[in-house]
């Protein structure tokens, strides 16, 4: 019709109500194929340059299965960093749904309502504290009280007790100035303390020894927990772990405490921390891994590009 209209191209395609470039399209189709390149092909594309290979879908499900206690996100992170090959949350997920790997979480997770209005940029710049409860069978309730660095969340210190007195808290205080270096080396500033307005926090021993020790104290909002949020979190999850067991010996209660504080520190990837370990941003190792991360990432996709064009060749 458009070859042997009167009308020019552009006319005769405005009075059909087809575009220009769709013409062009089908006729240099035509040209090339005849009308075996007119039929209509399927809209997706033979390949995805991007899909992540079945060997090494197979690999994420073997390593689920290993690794029984990781969450998507950090078998994710995890396995790019043994591996050294880049998969992202979403694909470990759908993988490991197609196979029936997704569970409900054994515990219920809960997130922090507000976010903390001064937000830490280093570490030993603010220290929560508190206490939790723990019971050990036959000897009665135990408190266990921690240290946490805010920028970090690493547990820097933590001390089981029979009770919650101010010279408790002390004690622990006392261990993590001995951990961090804070104790002997000459900082311009010792790191502030946020506690709750519980009677330990509150009394005037405490209030003299943090002067004592060049320490400034602050105290969370009465009935607003999300203050400290951080060290909250701590408790729930730490209670997740250890409670699935009873204790009858005190000791068997601190070697679980013991474990568990190392695993959370050096092993377990944190998401709010970019999913490194909070030792990794205490001690500043942070950077790097992501870097590393990233190269990962880059070289994974360069990859992925060149099989792509090797089958499309």
């Amino acid at each position: 019709m458009v070859e042997e209209s009167h009308l020019s191209a552009r006319l005769t395609l405005a009075k059909l109500g087809i575009p220009r470039t769709t013409f062009y399209r089908w006729y240099d189709r035509y040209l090339q194929r005849g009308a075996a390149g007119l039929k209509d092909q399927s809209p997706k594309p033979k390949h995805v340059w991007n899909r992540v290979p079945d060997e090494v879908k197979r690999k994420v499900v073997d390593f689920a299965l290993k690794e029984t206690e990781l969450s998507p996100r950090e078998l994710a992170v995890t396995f790019t960093d043994q591996e050294r090959y880049f998969v992202s949350e979403s694909t470990v997920y759908r993988t490991l749904k197609a196979h029936d790997l997704i569970t409900s979480p054994a515990f219920i997770v809960l997130k922090a309502a507000n976010e903390f209005k001064h937000k830490t940029t280093a570490i030993n710049q603010l220290w929560q504290t508190d206490f939790t409860y723990l019971k050990v069978l036959g000897w009665g309730w135990f408190y266990l009280s921690t240290i946490l660095d805010d920028y970090s969340r690493y547990i820097i210190s933590w001390k089981l007790f029979t009770t919650m007195r101010a010279e408790d808290v002390t004690d622990t205080l006392d261990l993590a100035l001995q951990a961090s270096g804070c104790d002997h080396v000459h900082v311009v500033h010792k790191p502030r303390l946020l506690s709750d307005n519980g009677s330990s926090y509150v009394s005037a021993d405490l209030a003299d020894w943090l002067q004592n020790k060049g320490m400034k104290h602050s105290r969370g909002a009465p009935y607003h927990p999300q203050t400290q949020g951080k060290i909250e979190r701590w408790h729930q999850t730490l209670k997740n772990r250890i409670l699935l067991e009873n204790y009858f010996l005190p000791g068997d209660l601190e070697a679980q405490i013991e474990a568990f504080v190392d695993h959370y520190n050096h092993q377990r990837y944190h998401e709010s921390l970019n999913n490194v370990t909070p030792s990794d941003v205490y001690f500043g190792r942070d950077k790097a891994i992501l870097k590393q991360r990233e190269r990962i990432k880059q070289k994974t996709l360069e990859t992925r590009r060149l099989q792509h064009r090797q089958r499309a060749a």
